[in-house]
């Protein structure tokens, strides 16, 4: 973003601020939600979060993401008739909007390309790919794949509700948690298609609902939303397999639901997000498992969505059920966590991005 006006005084030496760019993604339909998606700066001394504006009509765009070159956003529109939007980044204007084809889409990812786009639409338990064109924008749709499978939660579980869509780190394969199937369904992806490959199963109720791959690529952990587990998967090929398990918080009288988790980029560490007990569980990586390390109150309530910045010095945290977007330091040794600057007041804040090249 550039060089800040502001000096801080680090060892007596002045040294100008600089700010990076950060987006917020939102409800916009829900009683006093917000505009559309939030834009707004951090610190990148002391994770301090500013607004600056919002890219106003993009309704419900509750997870938001970037080109590799920083060029472009993508954003879900979680609805019934559910759309995916384009945007670019720079002059923060809409190029256009697809049909998904699919309700609530709420997760999407770029291919290893970028020249592919997958939704993952929750509740009709569906994935939909897009072709990008060179400009940005988003062709139609050119497959569907629909998920089949139901779990024991009468509430919940009725059918499949694909809740992520996310690449491993070779790119080979992609993999769409199922909430409703209690499953993980693995895929090759090639000229443009997702093909099955694989289908890793998790407890009846358990509700898988985000995974995060390790960056050695062997192990990868899933948060399972309806029994607040984490589970450490080992990883080959494509397969997946399930091993140890593990609870997220400690007994409460308020139900907990884990919603994300992500992995330090040094492998050292995982961090996972806990609506109802609103912390921050933190794991220690143990070779092949974890071991928890303790838990940080989120300082706001009902925190849907974690991300570490680019530099992974800092952790935001959109807490949705405050309308606060909370910081926390890292202490890159212990992967230890503490609350830096203060928590910006946002509507509805249910992801944030932190751009990657400012």
């Amino acid at each position: 973003m550039g060089v800040g006006a502001g000096l801080l005084m680090t060892g007596g030496t002045a040294q100008a601020a600089t700010t990076r760019r950060v987006f917020f993604g939102a409800y916009t339909t829900w009683s006093g939600g917000a505009k559309g998606i939030g834009v707004g700066t951090y610190d990148t001394a002391n994770g301090q979060l500013k607004t600056t504006g919002v890219i106003s009509g993009v309704v419900n765009p509750s997870f938001v993401i970037e080109s590799r070159d920083g060029r472009f956003l993508y954003a879900v529109n979680e609805n019934t008739k559910g759309e995916v939007t384009a945007l670019d980044a720079r002059s923060l204007k809409v190029l256009n909007k697809q049909p998904t084809g699919g309700a609530d889409p709420c997760h999407l990812t770029l291919d290893p390309s970028g020249k592919f786009l997958i939704t993952a639409d929750y509740s009709s338990g569906s994935l939909s790919v897009f072709p990008v064109k060179a400009d940005g924008s988003l062709g139609a749709r050119t497959q569907k794949v629909q998920h089949k499978g139901s779990g024991p939660d009468p509430e919940r579980q009725k059918g499949p509700h694909a809740h992520q869509i996310v690449f491993d780190p070779s790119g080979r394969h992609a993999f769409a948690v199922d909430l409703g199937a209690d499953a993980v369904f693995g895929y090759t992806f090639a000229a443009g298609q997702l093909k099955l490959v694989s289908t890793a199963k998790f407890k009846p109720g358990a509700g898988p609902r985000h995974i995060a791959f390790h960056p050695n690529g062997k192990t990868a952990y899933v948060a399972n939303e309806l029994d607040s587990t984490i589970v450490s998967c080992a990883y080959a090929d494509g397969k997946l397999t399930p091993g140890q398990v593990l609870k997220t918080a400690p007994p409460a009288t308020v139900r907990n639901y884990p919603a994300e988790v992500l992995v330090s980029g040094d492998g050292k560490f995982v961090y996972l997000s806990n609506r109802g007990h609103d912390s921050v569980a933190h794991f220690a990586v143990n070779g092949s498992e974890l071991a928890l390390v303790g838990h940080t109150s989120v300082g706001g309530k009902y925190p849907r969505h974690i991300t570490l910045d680019p530099s992974g010095q800092f952790l935001f945290a959109a807490n949705q059920n405050s309308s606060l977007v909370t910081s926390f330091a890292v202490d890159r040794a212990t992967g230890r966590l503490t609350p830096s600057g203060t928590p910006l007041k946002t509507e509805i804040p249910v992801c944030v991005l932190p751009t990657r090249l400012g």
